[in-house]
């Protein structure tokens, strides 16, 4: 007798199917969710894709070389929350920043002291003052921004010099307050207008389809 072959068990495994890995069915992201985030991204990209190169353009005819500040600061606006809020501390923080790099290398520059320690207490001095200032006045001053102005400011300050600096202070603080005001408030206000409208119209159109 010849033996009885018995069937090899199928070794394929079957990858469960997309809808059962949502709960009650469904594809596993629906159209209108994909719909939806489509129209976020898709404003949102705008308003990055508009604003920033304007002040790009705009900013050498009006003296400020120092535009990319602007981005850095509309970035840790975002990163903050994007609370309008926080704007005005935020400025005033990116602000402080601003003077407490001018004042660190007018402090270098009037210590005889080695470089090494110069660099140190003066770092040291500012940065626990900065930090005890900001924390008896937070609502005036958001830490962060006031901290994250002062490695922008030492960044571009330090390789000129004190004797060197000129109006270039000034330009970072212009476009510290146009990266919080114009790039990060003005985008986000613009953003929601655009969102308001295109929800208002599918809300119209949808009342007129149940009709």
């Amino acid at each position: 007798m010849r033996p009885v072959r018995v069937p090899k068990e199928n070794k394929t495994k079957h990858l469960p199917n997309q809808r059962s890995l949502v709960p009650g069915g469904g594809a596993l992201f629906s159209k209108n969710v994909m719909k939806k985030l489509n129209r976020e991204a898709c404003t949102l990209a705008l308003c990055i894709a508009l604003f920033p190169p304007i002040w790009a353009v705009l900013a050498p005819y009006i003296g400020v070389q120092t535009g990319a500040v602007a981005l850095i600061c509309a970035g840790i606006y975002v990163a903050a929350g994007n609370e309008k809020k926080r704007a005005l501390p935020m400025s005033l923080g990116f602000l402080a920043g601003d003077a407490w790099a001018v004042l660190a290398l007018w402090i270098m520059e009037l210590l005889p002291w080695n470089a090494n320690v110069e660099l140190f207490s003066t770092l040291f001095v500012l940065g626990g003052a900065a930090v005890l200032i900001a924390s008896v006045l937070p609502r005036v001053f958001y830490l962060p921004a006031w901290l994250s102005g002062w490695a922008i400011g030492l960044t571009i300050l330090a390789p000129a010099g004190w004797a060197n600096l000129g109006t270039v202070p000034i330009q970072i603080g212009v476009a510290m307050l146009v990266g919080v005001w114009y790039v990060g408030v003005g985008v986000d206000a613009v953003h929601r207008l655009i969102r308001k409208g295109r929800d208002k119209h599918a809300t119209t159109a949808d009342e007129e389809n149940h009709r």
